[in-house]
């Protein structure tokens, strides 16, 4: 299974101009969005992996803020060996230390949160605006990747939020499956409008940070907040035998 991932992964790279890339990141105050970017084979990986851990899903409701459902890291080591190998592929994180100008390293693997797939399966699920706040002890940069898009829901991002001198632009994407979104999590305010009866989106996020540390307290602070908002506290605090390697397929 890596080596199918890695294989598609090279040829989404080889593909691409990456010094674009990375300009344009830049000149949206560290965000950047490339469309159906992924390659057919290797999303439909990813998606099958979806439907192996769809059971797992755990949905929350937090009122006036978010409606949806999650599976965490910890199920996704288990079930999700395609996701699991495009996570911790080298040359995914080369490409995003290139477009960052940072030195990119993978969460720990206690992180729940490190690598997750939200799931908006039901009339109104949602999430309101936000920042990836980042409780490690460096800037904590998120991409997210489109996997299933039957839905009108949309990622609305404002660029620029909290700049100085720079009037915030608000921006629509719809996150069909490939699509690929890098921010860092400090800097873009974003949110997912409701979705309408009949619908469904799944996407893929993944967490990458330069200092992979945290301090017990925010440690605590983070998987209390993953547990309400995310995973459940079962998922959170009962975790994953230390050292339990990745499903191979």
């Amino acid at each position: 299974m890596t080596d199918a991932v890695t294989e598609e992964l090279r040829r989404a790279l080889g593909a691409l101009d990456v010094e674009a890339v990375r300009r344009t990141y830049w000149e949206q105050n560290e965000s950047v969005w490339l469309e159906r970017w992924l390659p057919g084979p290797l999303v439909e990986r990813l998606v099958a992996d979806v439907e192996r851990v769809r059971p797992t899903m755990h949905r929350n409701y937090i009122p006036k803020h978010k409606k949806g459902g999650s599976v965490s890291y910890y199920a996704l080591i288990e079930q999700a060996p395609a996701i699991v190998a495009l996570y911790r592929a080298p040359e995914f994180r080369e490409f995003l230390s290139a477009v960052t100008g940072q030195t990119l390293l993978l969460c720990p693997d206690s992180d729940p949160h490190a690598c997750a797939l939200y799931f908006y399966t039901e009339p109104g699920d949602h999430i309101g605006f936000h920042y990836d706040t980042s409780y490690y002890r460096s800037a904590r940069y998120t991409v997210l990747v489109g996997l299933v898009e039957r839905s009108s829901s949309r990622l609305v991002c404002q660029l620029y939020k909290g700049v100085p001198g720079r009037p915030p632009v608000e921006v629509s994407l719809k996150t069909d499956p490939g699509t690929f979104i890098l921010f860092n999590g400090d800097k873009l305010w974003h949110a997912i409008t409701p979705l309408g009866a009949g619908e469904e989106r799944v996407s893929l996020t993944m967490e990458f940070v330069v200092d992979p540390t945290m301090s017990p307290f925010k440690r605590f602070v983070s998987n209390m907040k993953d547990s309400i908002a995310y995973f459940g506290f079962r998922s959170v605090f009962g975790g994953r035998p230390a050292g339990k390697p990745a499903l191979s397929r």
